[in-house]
């Protein structure tokens, strides 16, 4: 009797075998189904991936919205160019609320730089099983280096906007795509957005964010739209630096953005000969303009030494100081327009933090600022560094003292307590201490009535000193510079012989 169980057993056993087999080879999905089902759906943040060339073939892929989210699935586009096509800007986003994310690229022709960007809408054909490419729009974009591009709720309805804006020559230029969900489902894949805004000016161009409730932040109901604010030249006045705004809000009805106001914005009255001449320059010409420390001038009138802007062109950093918070920022492109100079700036220590400036001439001693936060990160609707600012030379120099330049980079090698430290004509050191060797940047240049000297380290840290030269040898003094001016460290001096040239 048991012999016969036993046999049963061991039938049962080899029939429940053969029926997995028959079933992982015949549904291999049904599995993965049942898995899926129960597995909550991960929420991917948006991210964005930007191609920066660097002067060769390499190609180098920077992950703007942090290396905890990044997936090894979204470092390149999801779809081939055209071989006349360049990849500018990759942005990852769920449009649809589905399992597949989408992408929108940025891209322009290789044959013509100054054709302008355009945007492409990458989305999964379920039939097909694979990304396709359904839909390409013009933008009025063409320094790529200016290129930002990013989404925006910018009607309240949870309905995303892609935001694509940049400089166009001397105008800023912004153009916004609505997500159509109905119309593209029922257009089988065609015309996925409805462009509601399409504005470029020789001022800047903001979105001005208002205050959303919490029932919109709930989801419980819709927010406030935003309004875009456009600055440009008032053509009807003499004063060069005369302004206007104007002001575009949404049409439900025209599913568009429409001029519904304008303001206009009096500038100061000065020379006007010396202002062309600063903004005849270009780029170049305005970067040397407002090379130098910048105080906060209050609405009062008062200049705020509690908060200011290090403009250096010549190290490619941008500076922000308030309440005792230092923010360096690497300058990494610039272009002219009417009124002053467009900066794209990226902080050195988080990555992910990226600022633009609109900074336009106000006065021969003063500019207006505008910083553009990136809209991923940025909390709150105010920046705080909007406004007006004072040069620092306008507010503490003395003008009987005379302006003395000194050369940024030496090729000397001086000897001392600290080692032996080698100024290279590249702007390098090399400092040298027991066999230990530290590398960085070095830069001397002019402050007030003293000259100074920077060390940047390798690891980014940085210090800095006031310069001495006794007999002809180097004495350093550290100094931190500060809102309330130069701060004596009270360090031993290092006082470093030349080593003379054989």
């Amino acid at each position: 009797m048991s012999i016969k169980i036993s046999k049963l057993i061991t039938i049962i056993c080899f029939f429940a075998a053969a029926a997995v087999i028959v079933s992982l080879v015949f549904f291999p999905n049904t599995l993965r189904l049942a898995q899926e089902v129960e597995k909550p759906k991960e929420i991917r943040q948006t991210r964005v991936i930007e191609r920066r060339e660097t002067g060769s073939d390499e190609e180098i892929y920077n992950d703007a919205a942090g290396a905890d989210i990044v997936y090894n699935d979204s470092i390149n586009a999801k779809i081939f160019l055209e071989d006349w096509e360049i990849l500018a800007v990759v942005l990852n986003e769920n449009f649809d609320a589905d399992v597949q994310e989408e992408q929108i690229l940025a891209y322009r022709y290789l044959t013509d730089s100054d054709e302008g960007i355009y945007i492409a809408y990458v989305d999964f054909d379920e039939t097909e099983d694979v990304y396709k490419r359904v839909w390409d729009a013009k933008t009025l974009v063409t320094g790529t280096g200016t290129l930002e591009l990013y989404t925006l709720d910018m009607i309240g309805d949870r309905v995303p906007c892609v935001i694509v804006s940049g400089m166009n020559g001397g105008e800023h230029t912004l153009t916004a795509f609505r997500w159509n969900q109905e119309a593209y489902a029922a257009a089988a894949m065609s015309a996925p957005f409805n462009k509601i805004a399409e504005i470029q000016i020789d001022g800047a161009i903001t979105i001005q964010r208002v205050e959303r409730t919490q029932a919109y932040q709930l989801g419980l109901s819709n927010g406030k739209d935003f309004r875009i604010a456009a600055y440009g030249r008032d053509v009807e006045s003499p004063n060069v630096l005369d302004q206007v705004e104007i002001i575009y809000t949404y049409n439900a009805e025209k599913n568009e953005y429409e001029q519904s106001g304008m303001i206009r914005i009096p500038g100061k009255q000065v020379e006007e000969r010396r202002v062309r001449e600063i903004l005849s320059g270009g780029a170049r010409g305005f970067e040397a303009f407002i090379t130098g420390l910048w105080y906060f001038v209050r609405p009062d009138g008062a200049i705020d030494s509690r908060q200011y802007i290090y403009f250096d062109p010549h190290n490619k950093e941008v500076i922000f100081y308030t309440d005792e918070t230092q923010q360096v920022f690497t300058w990494q492109n610039s272009g002219a327009t009417r009124y002053g100079l467009y900066i794209s700036t990226q902080n050195i220590s988080v990555q992910t933090l990226r600022r633009s400036l609109d900074i336009a001439l106000e006065s021969l001693e003063s500019i207006r600022v505008k910083v553009f936060e990136d809209v991923r990160l940025k909390i709150g609707n105010d920046t705080g560094w909007d406004g007006s600012y004072r040069k620092a030379a306008t507010v503490i120099a003395d003008p009987s003292t005379p302006v003395r330049t000194v050369p940024a980079y030496i090729n000397a090698v001086y000897n001392g307590i600290i080692g032996r430290i080698h100024f290279s004509t590249d702007g390098m050191y090399e400092l040298t201490l027991g066999g230990v060797v530290q590398k960085g940047r070095y830069s001397f240049y002019t402050l007030n009535e003293f000259e100074a000297l920077e060390l940047r380290h390798e690891d980014n840290s940085r210090e800095t000193y006031a310069v001495s030269y006794p007999d002809g040898n180097l004495s350093l003094r550290r100094i931190r510079i500060g809102a309330n001016g130069v701060q004596d460290l009270h360090e031993p001096v290092i006082l470093l012989s030349r080593e003379e040239s054989s």
